[in-house]
């Protein structure tokens, strides 16, 4: 990242970036960080109270709509990010129940013990502390639900890697918490989360634009974090 480019604090970063954010993943990173989440997530979600943590524009509600479930929770910190996931369910199934609402990863507005399955995609790097959220998804979550996660890898970190965007003609790059694989271990230890399976996808060169400038090292390292918890008895 260019010395001149603003590091900004999510809720910042998320106002400016809202209004041109798709649903659906759009860069080489995300798309191998949502192969990765599909492959570990439930085939099939009907009868499921699913919620997305750090929901964005509505990426994975759509994906778990697409899986059969019909109750479904997405909690942003960003009210823009949130009125841009409302405004891509126009064509949401007849039947399909999607409540969104404002919230923090450390403090979901829901009720102990409300979801069978919770999603969050590549958003809990950006709390400093991992634990604090895990303890919340635990909270969240009925014994035995399954968790599906994911992060940027530390490896990026590590190479000076930065999640940034452009909006009216200037640059920017949003603060983010690197989590070593250690650090979840001891999370998940502590807030009765067991870890079910873990992958590190990397780049696919086909996702690639023709012409695209980019860290060539990013075909030879992982570029997420991705892992299945179930929650355990307390």
């Amino acid at each position: 990242m260019d010395a001149a480019t603003p590091l900004l604090d999510p809720a910042p970063a998320y106002a400016l970036w809202a209004s041109s954010y798709p649903a659906h993943a759009h860069n080489p990173v995300m798309h191998a960080e949502e192969r990765a989440m599909l492959a570990l997530m439930p085939a099939r979600l009907e009868g499921l109270d699913v919620v997305d943590a750090g929901c964005g524009s509505g990426r994975y509600l759509r994906h778990a709509l697409a899986r059969g479930a019909t109750t479904l929770v997405g909690i942003d910190l960003s009210g823009p990010m949130l009125a841009r996931a409302a405004a891509s369910f126009d064509d949401a199934p007849a039947g399909a129940r999607i409540a969104l609402a404002q919230g923090d990863l450390t403090a979901l507005p829901l009720p102990d013990a409300s979801a069978d399955v919770l999603l969050c995609g590549l958003a809990v790097g950006h709390v400093p502390r991992l634990d604090a959220v895990l303890e919340e998804f635990a909270r969240v979550t009925r014994p035995g639900a399954t968790l599906v996660v994911s992060d940027f890898h530390p490896v990026g970190a590590a190479l000076g890697w930065r999640r940034d965007f452009k909006a009216g003609g200037q640059r920017y790059a949003v603060r983010h918490a690197t989590h070593y694989y250690s650090d979840w271990h001891a999370a998940c230890v502590d807030a009765g989360l067991a870890i079910d399976a873990v992958t590190e996808p990397m780049l696919d060169p086909a996702d690639i634009p023709s012409g695209a400038r980019f860290d060539p090292v990013a075909l030879d390292v992982p570029v997420a974090l991705v892992m299945r918890l179930r929650r355990l008895a307390r």
